[in-house]
């Protein structure tokens, strides 16, 4: 069940008319490139919880 954690950044990615914007900018970067960019770390971080969980599972 903690794979379900995995559809985390692809549902958030995958429907794009949703980021498909300019503002609010960040350090110089429109929305659009920092949203995506946000979640490099975050995909990173949930795929690093669900391996931690199941390597402890078995």
């Amino acid at each position: 069940m903690i794979w379900l954690f995995l559809l985390v950044p692809y549902a958030a990615l995958v429907w794009v008319p949703f980021y498909n914007k300019s503002l609010p900018e960040l350090f110089g970067f429109p929305f659009f490139y920092w949203y995506q960019l946000l979640f490099v770390p975050v995909t990173s971080g949930l795929i690093y919880i669900v391996y931690r969980r199941i390597r402890d599972d078995r």
